[in-house]
C-alpha cells in the first residue's frame, strides 16, 4: 500500500525514488521488493510504466487515458491531455493495433530557463 500511496502523491517516479520514499516511511525495503510490487500492480492494471530512452523507466497510477511530454534534456515527464490519431490504414497490413502512444519530446520549462545545454 505504501508504494501506491507514494505514487498517488507524485507520479512519474523511478524505482530508486519509490524505494527511497518508502524506506523513509517503513524503515527497510529492497529495490527488488519494489520491482515485484510494481510488476504485480502493472499486471492488475493499477500502475502504468513509462519508458524513457536512456533513462530509468518511471511509474504512475493508472488514472485514465492520457499522453506524455518528455524532456529530452532532464528526463522530466508530464501528463498531457491530447487526442491520439487513428492508426494509418496504409503500411500496417495484417497488424492488429492494441495501443497507440503519443509522446511529445522537447525541453521542459526549467531546462529552457537554464539556457543551452
Amino acid at each position: 500500500m505504501e508504494v501506491l500511496q507514494i505514487l498517488s502523491a507524485q507520479a512519474h517516479l523511478d524505482v530508486e525514488s519509490i524505494t527511497k520514499a518508502a524506506r523513509a516511511r517503513l524503515g527497510t525495503l529492497t529495490s527488488q521488493a519494489v520491482y515485484e510490487m510494481l510488476r504485480h500492480f502493472m499486471e492488475t492494471g493499477l500502475v502504468r510504466k513509462f519508458e524513457r530512452p536512456g533513462r530509468p523507466a518511471v511509474f504512475e497510477l493508472s488514472t485514465g487515458e492520457h499522453q506524455h511530454a518528455l524532456c529530452t534534456r532532464c528526463g522530466r515527464v508530464t501528463n498531457v491531455e491530447a487526442e491520439v490519431p487513428a492508426p494509418p490504414r496504409k503500411g500496417l497490413r495484417g497488424w492488429r493495433i492494441e495501443e497507440t502512444e503519443l509522446v511529445f519530446l522537447g525541453e521542459c520549462p526549467d531546462c529552457r530557463k537554464a539556457g543551452p545545454a
